[in-house]
């Protein structure tokens, strides 16, 4: 009986992925947008604001959506307008199915129906969000960064000046200015309305970087921080970078940082599987964007390694051997990992403070007890789904709300799961990151049929880092070598948004003139919280306990 449920459960989970593979390659052709700076996008619309035409305060004339993306401040939409865009995706997408859109009013809207159609608006968009094929089109990323330029120049926070001339932006290659990576600042001319990929294009240009490498690489908005606090640092420690977020083709790259001051632009690598380096190896150029990104890396201590090691890495340094530092880089278990500021998080106890690193498959968190320092790793093939919650401060705190929540169900043992928050102000960030590294994890499996990634792995030994390793409950944090299925969800699971945002009046005093705010609390910790569900899950089978 359990051979044959183990079957059923194999043949499923193959049902699923050949049902992507069919989905994605029936939106190939239909108006996709040919970028692979790609992922899904988190909306939700915590207030509303009143306008006026003629600015002396008088009756308001039509109400306007704030519009956050990725837990930020993107733009505001009158209903019409996103009306109309319902409307174009419906003749452009015959082969989805949209949700239902909130109908329209012939009378003023009392304000019970205002939020009523506010809190509609923000369901719709945030289902939209996460239906790859939707997003994709590169008529709602056109729609969305037009909207982002059009609330930048009514709120003057460009002028139309800024819209018709060339402008210039800083982005680093490999590392901060000042850090022991010795990345390259470079001044890329731009316009106001370029996307994410377009500036991504005026860079790899500018550093003589092959178009089929481009899609290797992406921007992040980051933030130079001082270098630690600890009584161990020293002027001469590389200063840290705080990762705000990766840049979309939905944004403009200038107005999004203009959001986010003061930061800067990142180029890394945009992929979580090591195997692609190779190929990068073979272009001089990009074999010395990933070095000077990976020493960057090693200098902030992103990359952990015992003291042994970091004298051999230090010689290959000075003896200017790219090709071998990498190849001994490679080795540890903490290469080509995102690292994010310190959080709080409820694992293993209440209000602990943690390092997130993301990468490798892993989520893991780094705690210090008394003086040694523990690493706990958590399977991404082990979270079931994950959420993301946050609580708006509205136009007080509009380019970052006031505190994120990212929580994700853990398979602890055999019919066991746990919920795991980490409260961050990049919890939207690791959500975006664990998602991406679903996608690649999927992509793999569709695309090598009858292998085994594991056997990579095993070819691939890590280095052991100096911190005490554990691992939650009996789930082994090496890669497992059995799997007994996919977990699939149910028809529903495509409907409901992975980001639930409840609405609760909110009294605040601003500079705009508004009628009524809204502030967006923490999720219900119920069954019916929405959450992204996770089509990488494995469920534990009895080979291994």
């Amino acid at each position: 009986l359990i051979s044959r449920q183990k079957a059923k459960d194999v043949n499923d989970a193959q049902v699923k992925r050949n049902e992507i593979i069919n989905a994605a390659a029936a939106f190939h052709n239909n108006d996709t947008s040919d970028s692979d700076n790609y992922n899904k996008m988190h909306f939700s619309i915590p207030d509303t604001q009143e306008q006026y035409a003629d600015g002396s305060g008088g009756s308001p004339t039509y109400t306007v959506y704030n519009i956050y993306i990725n837990g930020n401040y993107h733009c505001c939409l009158r209903y019409k307008q996103l009306h109309a865009l319902h409307e174009q995706l419906r003749r452009r997408c015959t082969d989805a199915a949209l949700p239902p859109f909130p109908p329209k009013r012939l009378l003023p809207l009392s304000n019970s129906q205002l939020e009523t159609r506010r809190a509609a608006l923000e369901h719709y968009l945030q289902i939209i969000g996460q239906d790859a094929r939707i997003a994709r089109l590169s008529y709602l990323q056109q729609f969305l960064q037009r909207a982002q330029l059009e609330t930048a120049l009514a709120e003057c926070t460009v002028s139309r000046e800024d819209e018709q001339q060339q402008l210039q932006v800083e982005v680093y290659s490999g590392s901060a200015a000042g850090s022991e990576g010795g990345g390259v600042q470079l001044l890329v001319n731009c316009h106001v309305q370029q996307n994410a990929s377009a500036l991504l294009q005026c860079v790899c240009r500018m550093l003589q970087l092959p178009v089929e490498l481009m899609q290797y690489f992406c921007l992040y908005l980051m933030r130079k921080v001082g270098s630690g606090d600890g009584p161990s640092s020293s002027p001469d420690d590389p200063p840290a970078v705080l990762l705000l977020r990766r840049l979309m083709d939905f944004e403009s790259p200038f107005i999004t940082r203009l959001h986010a001051q003061p930061c800067q632009l990142l180029l890394r690598t945009c992929y979580w599987n090591a195997r692609w380096d190779a190929k990068l190896l073979s272009n001089s150029v990009a074999l010395n964007l990933l070095y000077h990104q990976t020493l960057a890396d090693v200098a902030r201590e992103w990359v952990i390694c015992t003291p042994e090691m970091r004298r051999q890495l230090c010689s290959l340094q000075m003896q200017a051997r790219p090709l071998q530092y990498l190849e001994l880089v490679r080795q540890l278990p903490s290469y080509g990992c995102l690292q994010f500021g310190a959080a709080q998080v409820d694992y293993p106890e209440v209000d602990t403070t943690a390092l997130v690193t993301i990468g490798n498959r892993e989520l893991s968190l780094r705690t210090a007890r008394g003086t040694k320092i523990y690493e706990t790793k958590f399977r991404v093939t082990r979270m079931r789904c994950w959420r993301v919650s946050a609580m708006h401060n509205t136009y007080e705190s509009r380019d970052q709300p006031t505190q994120l929540q990212l929580s994700f169900e853990y398979l602890m043992s055999k019919q066991t799961l746990r919920w795991i928050t980490i409260t961050s102000q990049q919890a939207m960030l690791m959500s975006v990151s664990l998602q991406a590294m679903v996608d690649e994890l999927l992509h793999i499996d569709s695309s090598i049929s009858g292998g085994s990634d594991d056997e990579h792995e095993a070819s691939t030994s890590r280095g052991a880092s100096e911190s005490t390793i554990s691992t939650p409950s009996s789930v082994s944090s090496s890669s497992c070598t059995s799997t007994s299925g996919i977990s699939t969800t149910t028809a529903t699971a495509t409907t409901t948004p992975p980001v639930k945002f409840l609405a609760q009046r909110c009294k605040q005093q601003h500079k705009l003139t508004t009628a009524r705010t809204f502030a967006a609390v923490f999720f219900r910790n119920d069954e019916n919280a929405a959450s992204v569900r996770n089509e990488a899950f494995e469920g534990i089978g009895d080979d291994d306990l």
